[in-house]
C-alpha cells in the first residue's frame, strides 16, 4: 500500500471535523504502517480506577454494529454479530509498531451508565452509530456530546455505521444529525462511513481506511 491514504477514497468515505489544522493533519500525517495484524481475545478491563491508559472506547447505541465492526477491524474480514454486547468486549489487535486494545461497552440502556467511568483512561473514542436507524439519531447525538463535554482534546472517530443499507443517512447527513460541528474545533476528529458485508468476506475500503486512521491516531496520541 502507499504512503498515503487513498485521496478518493478519504474525500468520499471520511470527513475530518477538527478545523483545517486537522485536516492538515490528516492528509500530512495518515501512514499506512501496520501488517497484517494478529487478534487474539483479552480479557474485560479491570475496574475504572485501574485503567491502563492505553485502551481505544468503542462506545454506541445497542444494535449499531460496535461488536461487527470490532471484530472485522481485528481479522481484516467480516464477521457479524447479532446479538448486542451485554457487558463488556475487549479485544487486542498487534502490529509492527503497536498494540491495540479494544473496549467496548454494550449501548443499552442499563450499560450507558459506565460508559463516562472509562472515558477519562483512554487514547481515543470510537463511536458507532447506525445511519439507517433514524429514530435514534437523536439519542446517539445526545449521548455524544455528553459523553466528550467536559474532555476537549480527545481524540474521536465517529463510524457512521451501516452504509450498505437502504435509506441510510450519507455521511454528510450523520454529521448534520449528531451536530458535529458543535463539539468544537480543539480536538482531532473523524466521521467515516463504513459497513460489514456478508461473513467471511474482506473487510470493505472505507473499514481499512478507518483502521489505518485509528492506528495512527494511537500512535500520534501515546
Amino acid at each position: 500500500m502507499g504512503a498515503r491514504l487513498r485521496p478518493a477514497a478519504l474525500w468520499g468515505a471520511a470527513l475530518a471535523l477538527a478545523g483545517g489544522a486537522a485536516w492538515a493533519w490528516a492528509w500530512a500525517r495518515l501512514r499506512s504502517r501496520a501488517a497484517a495484524p494478529a487478534a487474539r481475545p483479552a480479557a474485560a478491563a479491570a475496574d475504572q480506577g485501574k485503567g491502563r491508559g492505553k485502551q481505544i472506547l468503542v462506545l454506541g447505541l445497542d444494535g449499531a454494529g460496535k461488536t461487527s465492526v470490532l471484530h472485522s477491524l481485528a481479522t481484516n474480514h467480516v464477521k457479524r454479530s447479532v446479538a448486542p454486547t451485554e457487558g463488556f468486549n475487549a479485544i487486542c489487535v498487534n502490529t509492527e509498531e503497536s498494540q491495540m486494545e479494544f473496549l467496548e461497552i454494550g449501548g443499552s440502556e442499563s450499560l450507558r451508565s459506565y460508559w463516562k467511568m472509562y472515558l477519562p483512561n483512554v487514547l481515543l473514542l470510537i463511536y458507532v452509530v447506525d445511519s439507517a436507524d433514524h429514530a435514534r439519531l437523536p439519542v446517539a447525538k445526545q449521548l455524544l456530546h455528553q459523553l466528550i463535554q467536559n474532555n476537549s482534546t480527545l481524540p474521536v472517530v465517529v463510524l457512521a455505521n451501516k452504509q450498505d443499507l437502504e435509506g441510510a443517512y450519507c455521511i454528510t447527513d450523520i454529521h448534520d444529525a449528531l451536530a458535529l460541528s458543535d463539539i468544537g474545533d480543539e480536538r482531532k476528529m473523524f466521521l467515516i462511513g463504513t459497513h460489514v458485508a456478508e461473513d467471511g468476506s474482506e473487510i470493505s475500503a472505507s473499514m481499512k481506511d478507518a483502521k489505518e486512521l485509528i492506528a495512527q491516531l494511537v500512535l500520534e496520541t501515546q
